[in-house]
């Protein structure tokens, strides 16, 4: 089975919002609240209209689109900024798959994609934020080569106050 990773298009945006629930609603159960995750559903149409803005105009973040054949099963989204010193930094914003494609190793070619497309700026780092109770994802991270920096932060964003941990690629 091959997935193509392509550029998201404003016309991707409805495709985006489904998979961006989808997403959530598998890999956040039991971390994220049962009714954060179940009102996502609800919110479909707002999202699908915030998708289609921030698709036309992403600013300095890129959105992908994983598809096998024509359907989208996942997505990825990236930042590339610069700091305070004026140099280079990347950001690994998302990297999800729908629950049937995970576990497959699909997330690593995901992975591998989106930090070769940071890299073309070489950056002074590549970090992506992970709930700390993810302890999939975090193992995941952990065996492509990325470690725990010993940064935290506490967000309220998703319906509670989540721990978030920094992650960062090691050479």
């Amino acid at each position: 089975m091959h997935l193509t990773i392509r550029k998201a298009l404003p016309e991707d945006a409805c495709d985006y919002a489904v998979c961006h629930i989808s997403c959530w609603q598998s890999a956040y159960k039991g971390i994220v609240s049962d009714t954060f995750l179940s009102g996502m559903a609800t919110e479909k149409e707002q999202r699908i209209g915030r998708y289609k803005k921030v698709l036309a105009e992403p600013g300095n973040c890129e959105y992908y689109c994983v598809c096998h054949g024509e359907v989208m099963v996942g997505f990825c989204i990236i930042q590339k900024s610069q700091n305070e010193r004026l140099s280079w930094i990347g950001e690994i914003w998302a990297i999800y798959l729908v629950d049937e494609y995970r576990g497959k190793g699909f997330g690593e070619e995901i992975l591998d994609f989106a930090v070769n497309e940071l890299k073309r700026v070489s950056p002074e780092e590549i970090f992506l934020w992970v709930f700390e109770s993810n302890l999939r994802a975090r193992h995941f991270y952990e065996k492509c080569h990325f470690a725990f920096d010993g940064t935290t932060k506490v967000s309220t964003q998703w319906g509670g106050p989540l721990p978030l941990v920094r992650y960062i690629l090691t050479p």
